[in-house]
């Protein structure tokens, strides 16, 4: 197995939409598993002044092979003009969890 595994954090607007998400890069094998992280309070330039908020965080685990199919997934369904889809790779991790993730993508 030489293939690249990758964290993915997502933001979005709240449970509905980061569940929404979730379920479609899910069921469309752009990630193994999607965690979701409800309640997070981002602070963020926009549009020349700071913003606060109340958002989901969602946390994915993919393949770097998958990872501009899953861009393009959260592109079209997400709600904000410029969606967070950010990517940190795994440098080390359980055997058989890496596995399972290759396994699920493939």
């Amino acid at each position: 197995m030489s293939a690249k595994h990758l964290v993915v954090f997502i933001t979005t607007s709240g449970n509905e939409e980061a569940r929404k998400i979730s379920r479609e890069i899910v069921n469309n094998k752009l990630a193994a598993c999607v965690n979701i992280v409800s309640n997070i309070h981002s602070v963020y330039l926009w549009k020349g002044g700071v913003e606060e908020s109340s958002e989901c965080l969602l946390i994915a685990k993919t393949l770097e092979e998958k990872f501009e199919k899953l861009i393009n997934k959260v592109k079209e369904i997400h709600s904000y003009d410029v969606p967070e889809v950010i990517a940190l790779p795994i440098v080390k991790g359980y055997e058989k969890y890496l596995r399972w993730i290759y396994d699920s993508l493939k």
